[in-house]
């Protein structure tokens, strides 16, 4: 039996390479022609893109899947169909989990489990046992699975000499390590970012400082010992100066921002709403226009969503005892077309192929759209309106920050190794 054929028609073809308008023919997982009028063979499925993008499949550098250990808030299963939905052909799954990613079994668990599902998972390894800064875990022998990202996400690792370490042994395995920039004696009791709103609701604020001299110890260090580091989850504007300043000198370091931070303020939480709580906290205006000036001028290397779900028990705690984060595998793409001032092709940029590149999943995912091609692309109309709705996300929970928000841009088909997995909008796996 033959492999089977699919035709998406009708679309303009945009990649890291440019702007075409084009029928995209898949078969065996692969592009096999990318030609204006291409012809459909009978068997084929046939994909309306009339009126909208064909583009690399969305990456996302920075997704919390909560398995194993916490499924009542999303499975590896739940967490790729909300994926998928967003445009997403490949996610990169933090590794504090419970048991956390620090050993060569629970790799090899969150790859079963990974097994099926409507998106790729990349599983991120732990730099240290337990996510404790102490000791570092096995690299090594989680590289030689095929480990590309280590990080203690949720968590930094507070010791230079541990961070130190880690950075000089992952430069040895050719792995990049992915810091989450907190100094938490700074941090600890924080429930909101440390400022006049926090001052005015009489609660304990995380100061941006708290980033800032993470992200300065940590450029120092890649200075020192020549490891790549990306930065997760940049929210201040002295952070993002920091990281600029490095990049011009040569540095080998990326980072990622996320929507929240480019589309809320800390001004969110004086109802006092756990659903606005989020880790690194939403800032004051200054620092979204830092975020977004660093997206539009290439400080920022990629936009992550740091998909946090929780069930709505947790969230219905009192806002210093709610966990922080926030859903954003369905709406990332949706928010940086709606409220960033960028070419579509720098969006596309931020989601797609340069995440990609970071966490070593290119050329299959966010490669040029062209015969040869691994096929895992996103079809997205950019222009169609719609309304957040958290009841009619694929996540097993609902806390989303823009509940009811008109937004513009939705996926309409997405394609993984050949697969549609998305079609008019609608999960098919």
């Amino acid at each position: 039996m033959r492999d089977p054929v699919v035709v998406v028609r009708g679309g303009t073809v945009l990649d890291a390479t440019g702007e075409r308008q084009a029928d995209v023919v898949v078969e065996g997982g692969r592009v096999v022609a990318v030609e204006e009028g291409a012809a459909v063979p009978r068997r084929a499925t046939v994909l309306d893109a009339g009126g909208c993008v064909v583009a690399p499949g969305l990456v996302d550098l920075h997704s919390h899947l909560r398995q194993p250990g916490a499924e009542e808030s999303e499975t590896v299963e739940s967490g790729a169909r909300a994926a998928a939905l967003g445009g997403y052909t490949a996610v990169v799954a933090m590794p504090n989990t419970d048991p956390p990613v620090d050993s060569a079994s629970v790799v090899r668990d969150v790859r079963s489990l990974a097994r099926g599902v409507p998106c790729h998972v990349a599983v991120a390894g732990a730099i240290t046992v337990g996510r404790a800064g102490e000791r570092l875990a096995p690299m090594a022998e989680l590289a030689a699975l095929g480990v590309r990202i280590f990080t203690d996400d949720g968590a930094g690792v507070q010791s230079a000499s541990v961070m130190r370490r880690a950075l000089e042994y992952a430069r040895g395995l050719g792995v990049t390590l992915a810091q989450h920039c907190e100094e938490a004696t700074l941090a600890a009791g924080g429930v909101m970012h440390e400022g006049a709103v926090s001052s005015r609701l009489g609660l304990a604020g995380v100061p941006a400082l708290a980033e800032e001299l993470m992200v300065v110890r940590d450029l120092a260090l890649v200075r020192e010992t020549g490891a790549r580091l990306h930065l997760l989850h940049l929210s201040t504007a002295a952070a993002l100066a920091a990281l600029s300043d490095a990049k011009r000198a040569g540095l080998p370091v990326t980072a990622e921002v996320t929507p929240h931070h480019f589309t809320l303020t800390d001004a969110a939480l004086v109802g006092f709403d756990p659903v606005f709580k989020v880790n690194p906290p939403l800032r004051p205006a200054s620092d979204v226009a830092a975020v977004r000036a660093a997206l539009a001028d290439g400080t920022a290397d990629a936009i992550a969503t740091d998909h946090a779900p929780h069930p709505p028990e947790a969230k219905d705690r009192p806002l210093d005892e709610a966990p922080p984060g926030m859903l954003g595998l369905e709406t990332a793409l949706a928010l940086a077309l709606t409220e960033l001032e960028v070419p579509l092709s720098r969006v596309l940029a931020l989601l797609s192929w340069q995440p990609a590149a970071i966490a070593g999943l290119a050329p299959d995912h966010g490669g040029p759209v062209a015969p040869g091609a691994a096929a895992n692309l996103c079809v997205l109309d950019p222009d169609h309106p719609w309304v957040v709705d958290p009841a009619s996300s694929a996540s097993r929970s609902r806390n989303t920050p823009y509940a009811g928000r008109r937004l513009r841009a939705k996926v309409r088909h997405t394609v993984l190794a050949g697969e549609p997995v998305v079609v008019d909008g609608e999960a098919q796996r």
